[in-house]
């Protein structure tokens, strides 16, 4: 048995949410289902502007009295700002918890605790525990970044349409529930087929190019480049101008990487 990685993710914070009203409440706000979601299970998320763009990212995890919010630890207090401005009279109780967050990836990644990552198997699990971390954020980042997955840095705040950043794919978006903040504008784009740029992965030789950085088919533009390391980043790019085209970024020859599970 293969011993699995532990990272601890500096970067995200837990928010509490109980109350008889809890399930409703978060069911009207965000883009993915929570009326069926059971105690040790967990899901991935968005909370919209009115106008469809992501404002915040995160992952509701089940337990027996309600659920955690996992967040981005730089945005919890302005979350749980707008979350009690939506709370009107609903019966929730909503607290900034000091739980720590863990991804558990890579071997045997199973046992008490351990909430399967419902976005792709192989990113393995999150935990919201005391359990011993034998790895840093970076890890983590360049195993996501290996697999082809955005993160919160590729979205940003109020600039990324939610499909763009592929969460339709990833299990983040359910279209099915009903009516959640900025679900016209979003139903809207899937219904529609008129998703004309999405996040992918790139590889190249030597250092990132710099985030912003223009890709280029020919002289056409083509996207732009978003957070990456040594060899291989994400970018934002037209689906329509990349296929089979010769693409550069800052003067250097780029190559999109479609993952397996991103099957368009």
């Amino acid at each position: 048995m293969t011993t699995p990685t532990v990272a601890r993710l500096s970067s995200r914070a837990v928010i509490a949410v109980s109350g008889p009203d809890w399930r409703s409440f978060l069911q009207g706000l965000l883009t993915q289902d929570v009326e069926t979601l059971a105690p040790g299970e967990l899901r991935f998320a968005g909370l919209l502007t009115p106008q469809g763009k992501l404002l915040y990212d995160l992952f509701v995890a089940g337990t027996e009295d309600g659920a955690l919010l996992d967040v981005q630890a730089d945005q919890r207090d302005a979350l749980l700002q707008r979350l009690t401005m939506y709370r009107l009279r609903a019966k929730v109780t909503l607290e900034a918890s000091d739980r720590p967050v863990l991804a558990v990836f890579g071997g045997e990644v199973a046992g008490e605790g351990l909430y399967a990552d419902p976005r792709l198997p192989a990113l393995g699990a999150r935990a919201y525990d005391d359990r011993a971390a034998n790895a840093d954020e970076d890890a983590y980042d360049a195993h996501r970044l290996a697999l082809g997955v955005p993160g919160p840095a590729d979205w940003g705040q109020e600039r990324t349409y939610p499909i763009e950043a592929n969460f339709d794919l990833l299990a983040g978006i359910d279209f099915k529930k009903g009516c959640f903040v900025g679900q016209e504008t979003t139903s809207r784009m899937k219904r529609r087929g008129t998703i004309k740029t999405r996040m992918l992965p790139i590889a190249f030789d030597g250092p990132p190019p710099a985030f912003g950085a223009e890709v280029l088919a020919g002289e056409l533009r083509a996207g732009e480049v978003l957070g990456g390391r040594d060899g291989r980043a994400m970018a934002l790019l037209r689906l329509d101008r990349i296929d089979g085209a010769d693409l550069t970024a800052e003067g250097r020859p780029v190559a999109v990487d479609r993952p397996a599970w991103m099957a368009l």
